[in-house]
């Protein structure tokens, strides 16, 4: 899937469940939640929870589960995006210009 379908589909499901009529400030509540769940997933990935009222997921199921805290992340970035009528592609260039100017090679 291409960015800018990712972005219109996000933008139409959100809509569609009416969660991008959602509070801007909540929002991003949300998406500090989705980052701290990124978190948790490579905590997992790296050195595992330890806690005996859970079982050992393999790497594999624990791969799955960033993946899938990664595209929450992503969904929440899209709707922000989205409410600015900012285009992720234009999100992605400007980083990237940005950090070449930055770190650019004297």
């Amino acid at each position: 899937m291409e960015t800018s379908e990712f972005q219109e589909w996000v933008k139409e499901y959100y809509e569609s469940r009416g969660w991008s009529d959602l509070d801007i400030f909540v929002r991003i509540g949300f998406l500090a939640e989705e980052t701290g769940e990124v978190a948790r997933a490579i905590r997992s990935l790296e050195i595992g929870r330890d806690r005996p009222d859970e079982q050992p997921e393999s790497y594999d199921r624990n791969r799955e589960e960033l993946v899938g805290e990664l595209g929450d992340v992503l969904g929440n970035v899209a709707v922000i995006a989205n409410k600015y009528d900012i285009s992720l592609d234009e999100v992605f260039e400007a980083h990237k210009e940005k950090l070449s100017a930055r770190y650019s090679v004297r």
